[in-house]
């Protein structure tokens, strides 16, 4: 981004002090007179990610492959990361001093493992950005720029910049009419139908059984790619690995078939469901006949469950926001509003676990940045 141009008769609010409006304010604050409003803590939103220890991004460094972990806003990201991916969300925490590692399963966190460590750097970053802890009432677009009224004051800027997170009520943006996609929690726990109170706390491929019905990664996943779906819902998850039951019956004949399905599956599990198919778990291996047989492993293959409802685990994500047709995908203008950007969480646009959600702040929120600042230039 160029540099040797200072606009500091020309003015940005962001509001919001999220990931997102705060790299946007880093990459804006050489050249304009930026004010962040907050009505909380600035970059309190960062601490609870990636457990305390804040996973700032993935290792996947193919802009559309990058995409494709997100069930909401893949199409729209291509220009996003195409001119912002991972190996610039690196260079950037490089560059205020925050060093990262990335561990066996891709996921990328500070050295220092560290929200708090993550949050200080970058307050550091944009000490040169005006923090006002205000709220912010209302946004009114005026003939030269926007007005926006707190809880105390008035004030008017040439650009606005909203970058609120997902956990919104919406309300300053529903006045503008621009259509919102209603918001609902994704990767979550899930509710369901069964009682897996007697299993809960075990886990097999991802997957953890609680007091009130499935939890852990893959669910997590699934939730996020079905949020929007009508409940109940079924889901068939696969437990296991291909496996020849048969021929592991007739290996052991006399074991037990609590026993030899405790080998594949944890054992309570294996109770677990041999009393759902009523088969008594003392059986000897050489009494289960071909249609038992079929029985129990159609089970592991096809578990199936029915999902009545979601439990947040923990820091949330929501999927729903700024439905993306009212945004210019390669500036993050608003189509109908000139001088009016909207980058991170409030958009609609939510990824997987595993760093994706901090990735499209980090990526959205210099876009924004870039596009105001390239703006200026075109009109010179």
């Amino acid at each position: 981004m160029a540099q040797e141009l200072i606009f500091k008769n020309k003015t940005v609010a962001i509001i919001g002090s999220g990931p997102a409006g705060c790299i946007c304010a880093y990459y804006l604050q050489e050249h304009f007179d930026v004010s962040i409003f907050d009505k909380g803590s600035f970059l309190r939103t960062i601490l609870p990610t990636g457990g305390g220890r804040c996973n700032l991004a993935h290792a996947e460094y193919d802009f559309r492959e990058l995409a494709k972990n997100y069930p909401r806003g893949e199409k729209f990201l291509y220009s996003v990361f195409s001119k912002f991916g991972t190996a610039d969300t690196i260079d950037f925490f490089k560059k205020i001093g925050v060093n990262v590692y990335t561990q066996n399963d891709n996921r990328i966190f500070p050295i220092s493992n560290s929200s708090a460590d993550v949050r200080d750097k970058l307050l550091k970053a944009i000490s040169k950005c005006n923090l006002i802890k205000e709220e912010i009432k209302k946004i009114e677009q005026l003939s030269n720029g926007w007005k926006l009224k707190t809880n105390k004051s008035i004030y008017a800027f040439d650009y606005v910049v909203i970058a609120i997170g997902g956990h919104t009520s919406f309300e300053l943006i529903k006045e503008l009419d621009i259509k919102i996609q209603p918001p609902t929690q994704a990767l979550v726990g899930l509710t369901t139908k069964e009682d897996f109170s007697s299993i809960a706390g075990v886990a097999i491929k991802d997957i953890l059984f609680t007091h009130k019905g499935i939890s852990g990664p893959a669910i997590y996943k699934i939730s996020s790619i079905r949020a929007r779906e009508s409940m109940p819902y079924q889901l068939n998850l696969n437990l296991i690995n291909n496996i020849e039951l048969q021929s592991m019956l007739n290996t052991n004949p006399h074991k037990k078939i609590k026993n030899l399905l405790g080998k594949i599956i944890p054992k309570s599990l294996a109770l677990w469901i041999l009393n759902n198919l009523n088969i008594n778990p003392q059986t000897p291996c050489y009494k289960i006949d071909g249609q038992t047989r079929d029985k129990i492993l159609n089970k592991l293959i096809n578990f199936e469950v029915t999902v009545t409802g979601k439990v947040p685990d923990g820091e949330v994500v929501t999927c729903g926001g700024i439905d993306l047709k009212e945004i210019n995908s390669k500036t993050l203008e608003a189509k109908r509003y000139s001088g009016l950007y909207f980058c991170g969480e409030v958009l609609d646009i939510d990824g997987f676990c595993g760093g994706f959600n901090l990735q499209n702040c980090w990526s959205t929120g210099y876009i924004t940045a870039k596009s105001i600042i390239d703006k200026i230039y075109s009109s010179q």
